[in-house]
């Protein structure tokens, strides 16, 4: 029991990382398709008071995995150090291009808004392809790097689904002047989207098969499908807060649904929760913590949204 509690509270720092530097890695990559000057200021203004805040669940998750599942800690950083250490990289130069804009001239400004744009996309894709990597791996070969087809769809359905909420995000926060362009922008990345979905879903569908057989997962299936059609309703009507809501619970739906097709296992078939646990001790003060900390960074996190919740 206390592993399961273990693992669902580092499944729901992985929750919180995706959704909210998912966002700002959306709006980093949408520079791209807004090159005027002033846009790109407020879209970076945007960012500015809540980007590094965000990745505070990103250490979090480490930590909390290093002391709760020490095996499975090694093994990931054993087998995935170099795409480890090179999302790192492009998160550090996300953070420098992002801080360091506008204290440059015009022509430098370019350049760290080409660096913004590769790193967002660069930080926004390995995340998915590193758990593509991780979900199907299969014993005894354990994870395996490859350019098989299902770890690149789930990199590339990060990286629209992170799109998509970069959109939604501008959208709200600065309004008029990007919402036309924005919305079409979102209803292309809205179906990139579903086809990655799919194709995940069609080419890997062992988890989803047992995640189908477990109420818990039957829940959370019911939900992506209600969830994909409702979003689409409210894509369709322009209501971009809406549709923003609704893909942070999409993506909370799929992690879920996911979750309890592996469950009881770390990695599928090769590492269990309860034989990759640490001792009870260090489960009880570490989960103690851990309770004691996110509510505090949630309420940190719900008073920044709130102070700088104008546009």
């Amino acid at each position: 029991m206390m592993a399961d509690l273990s693992a669902t509270l580092l499944l729901f720092a992985l929750f919180m990382y995706l959704a909210l530097d998912g966002t700002d890695l959306g709006v980093g990559m949408l520079f791209s398709v807004f090159p005027d000057a002033q846009v790109r200021k407020w879209m970076a203004h945007t960012l500015l008071p809540v980007w590094d805040a965000n990745e505070t669940w990103l250490v979090l998750l480490a930590g909390g995995m290093l002391a709760l599942f020490p095996p499975l800690y090694s093994e990931v950083l054993q087998r995935l150090m170099v795409p480890l250490f090179l999302f790192l990289l492009l998160l550090f130069t996300r953070a420098l291009a992002l801080s360091y804009r506008a204290q440059v001239a015009e022509h430098g400004q370019r350049w760290l808004d080409r660096l913004l744009m590769l790193s967002s996309l660069g930080a926004a894709f390995l995340p998915g392809w590193l758990a593509g990597q991780i979900l199907v791996s299969r014993p005894p070969a354990g994870i395996v790097l490859d350019a098989s087809l299902v770890p690149v769809l789930c990199g590339a359905g990060l990286v629209a689904l992170d799109l998509l909420m970069g959109c939604c995000w501008i959208c709200w926060r600065i309004g008029e002047p990007i919402v036309e362009r924005a919305r079409l922008i979102a209803g292309f990345w809205w179906v990139v989207m579903i086809v990655c979905l799919l194709g995940v879903i069609l080419l890997e569908p062992t988890l989803w098969r047992i995640s189908a057989q477990r109420w818990p997962g039957i829940i959370a299936l019911c939900a992506v499908t209600g969830l994909l059609l409702v979003q689409g309703i409210a894509l369709w009507r322009e209501k971009m807060v809406m549709a923003l809501m609704l893909t942070l619970a999409l993506m909370g739906s799929v992690i879920a649904a996911l979750a309890v097709g592996l469950y009881p296992w770390l990695l599928p078939e090769q590492l269990a929760i309860d034989a990759a646990a640490s001792n009870p001790v260090s489960q009880r003060v570490v989960i103690l913590a851990m309770l004691i900390l996110l509510p505090l960074i949630i309420i940190y996190h719900t008073w920044s949204f709130w102070v700088f919740k104008r546009k």
